[in-house]
Order: C-alpha cells, then sequence, then structure tokens
C-alpha cells in the first residue's frame, strides 16, 4: 500500500535577499459534496492590473550584477539587448532590481534614485529604455524596507509609490516580499495590485513572494497580478537537493508539478529568472533549463550579461521553436507526464494548434535513452505522426513511438503532430470507462485496475471500490501520479465520475486531485481529495478527439494514494 517513488516535501524560508487567474478554459465542474466541490476559488475573478497574455520576456539585473548596478549599465544592456536581436526575439523588459534607490525617500516622502548610480534621474532612464522600442520595469518590496535591508519599501507607500512609477513612465514592477512585518499576503499585495491600477498607466504586476501561501489560488489572483513566483530564489547551478534559497534549475522544476490547473493568460505561474549564461551551467544544461521554462510557459526573464553575449548562450536564449512554445496557450502550461524512474522524466504540453510539445528530460549522469508514445502525451488516434526535433532542427516521422538517446542533464524536445489516418469516432451511447479500451495508461504504483482498487503492485489485487462508505461496481482503481487516455474521435459529450480516496487505506492518508484534459486542455479538475466522502466530477467534452483522467498527488509525496474513478462513465 506504499509506493516506490515519493516527491520530497517542500520547504520555504525567506532569508536576507529573496527575489520573487486560474485557467480560463474550465468546463462546468459539478460536485454531490459542495464543500470538496471542483471549482476554482472566488479569487479566480479579480481582473489583473494590466492583461498579460503571454508570459512577459525581458531581461533583470540581478542574478548577473546584485546590488552593482548604475545608470551606465542599464542603458549599455538596452543597447545591447537590441543590438543582439533579442528584442525581435520577444524581449522588451529591462528591469531594475533591488538597489537602484536611494537609502531615504525626498522630503515629500517620494522614492527617488540612487543619486550617484542614477545621476540623470529614473525617469531619464525610463525615456532612454522607450527610445530604444523596449519597455522598463522596476523593483519594491511589500515591506519596510526592500530585501536588501538599506532602502525604504512601499509597505503603506503604495499609493504615493504607484503613482510615482507611472509618473517616471515604469512598464513593469516586480513586487518582493521582504521586511513585512508578519502583515497578512493579500493586505500588502492587494494594496499595490489597487494603486497600480489607480494610476491608469499599464503596468505588469509580477508578484515576488517566493510561493508562500499558495499565491497561484489564493492572494495572486486576488492582488490583481500577472503573474507569481512559485518558489524560492533561483541559484546559478544545477540542483542541491533544497527546496530553500538558493534552488538549482533541478529543484525549482520539481516544485512545479501539481501547479499546472493555475496558469493561463494574465496568470502565469512564475518559476525565475534564467541562469542561461552566467557560467554555472554546461550548454547542455542550459538547454534543458531553458526549454522546461519555456515548457511551463514560465515568463522568460534574462539575468546574464548582455554586453558579452556569446554565440552558444545567443542560439538558446533566441531559438524562435522552442520560444515559440513558451509564447502560445494551447489551454494547459505543461507537465510532467511520467517519471521513469532513475531520473528520466517526460514532460509535455499542448499547443494551440493541436500539437503537442513533448521534452524528454534525463537528469541522470550518463546518457539514456527515453521512451514515450503519442497516446501517453494525449495524441493518439492516428497511425501516422510528425516529429519535430526543435533544437536539432530536424523531422522525423513514427507510427507512436517517441524516443530519443538523450545526453545526461539534457534534453529532446519534440514538436509531434497527427500526420496520418485517425480512428473512427466512438459511436453514440453511454460507456463505462472501465470497459473500453485505453489508448494508454500509467500509474504510479502497479497497474491501473478496472472495477478493482489500486491494491498492491500486481495486476487483479485489488478489492471492491470504495470510498467512504460507498461501494462500487465499476470504475478504476489507481495510484497517483496515474493517467488513463481515451480515444473519442469528437463525439462525446460528457465525462462523469465519483473521486475519492479509496477506502483501503487507512484514515488520514492519501491526498490527491483529479484532472480531465481533453486534447491536452485542461477541462475540469477536483478540489484536493483526502480520505472521505467521494466527489462527484463532471466536465463537459464536446468535441475533443482524445480524453485523459490523470490523478495527481498534493505535492507532499505519494503515498498511500490509492485514487478511484468510481462509475467512471462517457455520453457520446
Amino acid at each position: 500500500m506504499t509506493t516506490t517513488r515519493t516527491v520530497p516535501a517542500r520547504r520555504r524560508r525567506p532569508l536576507t535577499r529573496a527575489l520573487a487567474a486560474l485557467p480560463l478554459l474550465l468546463a462546468a465542474v459539478t460536485a454531490a459534496t459542495p464543500a470538496v466541490a471542483a471549482s476554482p476559488p472566488a479569487t479566480a475573478a479579480a481582473v489583473p492590473v494590466t492583461p498579460v497574455l503571454t508570459p512577459p520576456m525581458g531581461w533583470n539585473s540581478w542574478n548577473k550584477f546584485g546590488c552593482n548596478i548604475n545608470e551606465a549599465l542599464i542603458r549599455e544592456t538596452a543597447d545591447a539587448l537590441v543590438a543582439n536581436g533579442l528584442d525581435r526575439a520577444g524581449y522588451q523588459y529591462v528591469n531594475l532590481d533591488d538597489c537602484w534607490l536611494a537609502t531615504t525617500r525626498d522630503t515629500n516622502g517620494d522614492l527617488q534614485g540612487d543619486p550617484v548610480r542614477f545621476p540623470s534621474g529614473i525617469k531619464a532612464l525610463a525615456d532612454y529604455v522607450h527610445a530604444k522600442g523596449l519597455k522598463i520595469g522596476i523593483y519594491e518590496s511589500a515591506g519596510t524596507a526592500t530585501c536588501m535591508g538599506a532602502y525604504p519599501g512601499s509597505l503603506d507607500h503604495e499609493a504615493a509609490d504607484a503613482r510615482q512609477f507611472a509618473g517616471w513612465g515604469i512598464d513593469l514592477l516586480k513586487y518582493d516580499n521582504c521586511n513585512s512585518g508578519n502583515r497578512p499576503y493579500l493586505d500588502r499585495f492587494k494594496a499595490m495590485g489597487d494603486a497600480l491600477k489607480a494610476t491608469g498607466r499599464p503596468i505588469v504586476y509580477m508578484l515576488c513572494s517566493w510561493g508562500k501561501d499558495a499565491p497561484w489560488s489564493t492572494y495572486g489572483p486576488a492582488s490583481g497580478g500577472t503573474s507569481w513566483r512559485t518558489t524560492e530564489d533561483i541559484g546559478n547551478f544545477w540542483s542541491n537537493g533544497s527546496q530553500s534559497t538558493p534552488m538549482g534549475v533541478v529543484d525549482i522544476l520539481d516544485a512545479q508539478a501539481g501547479l499546472e490547473p493555475y496558469s493561463g493568460p494574465n496568470a502565469w505561474n512564475d518559476m525565475d529568472m534564467l541562469e542561461v549564461g552566467n557560467g554555472g551551467l554546461t550548454d547542455t544544461e542550459s538547454r534543458a533549463h531553458f526549454s522546461l521554462w519555456s515548457l511551463l510557459n514560465s515568463p522568460l526573464v534574462l539575468g546574464n550579461d548582455l554586453r558579452t553575449l556569446d554565440p552558444a548562450t545567443k542560439a538558446i536564449l533566441t531559438n524562435p521553436e522552442v520560444l515559440a512554445v513558451d509564447q502560445d496557450w494551447g489551454g494547459s502550461q505543461g507537465r510532467r507526464i511520467r517519471d521513469l524512474g532513475g531520473g528520466l522524466q517526460v514532460w509535455a504540453k499542448p499547443m494551440s494548434d493541436g500539437s503537442v510539445t513533448a521534452v524528454l528530460f534525463n537528469r541522470s549522469a550518463a546518457t539514456a535513452t527515453i521512451t514515450t508514445s503519442a497516446a501517453e502525451l494525449g495524441l493518439g488516434g492516428s497511425d501516422t505522426y510528425t516529429l519535430r526535433d526543435l533544437w536539432a532542427g530536424t523531422d522525423s516521422t513514427s507510427t507512436g513511438a517517441v524516443s530519443a538517446s538523450v545526453p545526461s542533464h539534457g534534453v529532446v524536445m519534440y514538436r509531434i503532430h497527427r500526420a496520418g489516418t485517425t480512428a473512427a469516432a466512438r459511436p453514440a451511447g453511454t460507456y463505462q470507462v472501465s470497459d473500453l479500451t485505453w489508448l494508454a495508461s500509467g500509474n504510479g504504483w502497479g497497474p491501473v485496475e478496472r472495477d478493482r482498487s489500486n491494491g498492491e503492485q500486481a495486476a487483479g489485487d485489488g478489492r471492491t471500490l470504495k470510498i467512504g462508505s460507498t461501494t462500487y461496481a465499476k470504475g478504476l482503481g489507481t495510484h497517483a501520479d496515474s493517467a488513463v487516455h481515451l480515444w473519442l474521435g469528437g463525439t462525446c459529450s460528457q465525462f462523469s465520475a465519483d473521486v475519492g480516496i479509496d477506502s483501503e487505506v487507512h484514515a488520514n492518508h492519501g491526498s490527491v486531485r483529479f484532472a480531465v484534459y481533453g486534447d491536452g486542455r485542461l477541462l475540469g479538475y477536483s478540489a484536493l481529495k483526502t480520505y472521505g466522502p467521494a466527489t462527484r466530477l463532471t466536465v463537459a467534452t464536446g468535441g475533443a478527439l482524445t480524453l485523459e483522467l490523470r490523478v495527481t498527488d498534493d505535492r507532499d509525496g505519494n503515498a498511500y494514494d490509492h485514487a478511484d474513478w468510481a462509475n467512471a462513465q462517457l455520453t457520446c
């Protein structure tokens, strides 16, 4: 009843220096037990300060320069961004991080730039950046001081500071989380969001609260944020296995699994700034870093010295086919499809044209072959597929297998299209999913069981399905992380199931979420389910060619996550 793999629980704590709308395509979801109904939090209705339909792209001073910034550096960076064609690739923001401020406000109580570092003033600097066809961003903290401690924060000065930013011509605010006096996140971040909105100037609002108290589902949308950091700060290295500042590239990636429902236009999960070009990663690791940030629709904020940009780094940062993945919204951000063990993983993202982008990711110390299938990626039902290798720039065809030799700490990134004859549509009728032939399935502990609970690792060793006190004759017994892929052919209108933790585990064990995807797009999902009564999950599926039933753990490890799709039915 346990599992061979678990995801480490996340631990976060603020240190002296820290950087920091739910999906728009959810179908209607109903529940038999409203207390745990599958629905977005009410905060999702908040309007962002400035609509941001694609993840922001730009540059930030902190990763490379820390506090060693001045007017000349920012001007030279804007020049280099344009000279290197990064603006044409989509990078448009030049962002000042901490230490741009004077140590005191002026006699009117207003913020002022450091007179030595920025002698011409912030307004003149903004005018220079704008004249290059770019936009300018600035940094502040939702506390009495910024994270470096010596500079005034914006807490209780939100309205005046927002007017100051607007008057200077600022286009983006990165709002940090230091020296808060333990005042509530929502109060502090919403005050600035409201103040920015009141200025009337479009200012992108990027919350940098280090993933504290789940900003993606709580105060992030309610504050008017257009993105929110999901973790502590990134470090210039591959991994140290820590969930505290600083975190390596792989450590940050591990913390993203399960956040895919909380991303979309005007509401981006921010995985922190890029370390590509700063010397701590190899070119292979840098391509992996850039690929996965792009696949997960993270803002792409460069953190290197653009004045000395080398050809290899430039090639990574300007790959148009990879950038297109980050900037495309296909109904769900990228997500982990399967952990194969031994450091081998498959991540994938639906694209708006019906294709799927897949990242085969090798975290291990040796080259390895990673294999998945078009069906497992949510693209089954065709007899032929085309595969575009986005880094090699080559094309190939397949009858369904997706496989590659992947270097240590590297990726192979494919964009995959159906290219052949598709299967016949499912005839009209009502079907039990457990009676159907599946395109593919995967499970965290043994196989997915038909009309039985998950049980142990052997096939058929489960028990009668039971959620709470209710038993079921039909359904699926799974163990997080799990997925079942079905071919619909566009003729099915609805999926429904009673979902919950199977009673074969003990009370106080198990915590999962159920999600339904159509053609890779998130259609509906449940609230967190723990041991207890079932919730009825009903999702409209009209027009979808494929359906994926996925169970993920609550980002707390997947031991005892025995999850049932009971009485799982399709109406076609």
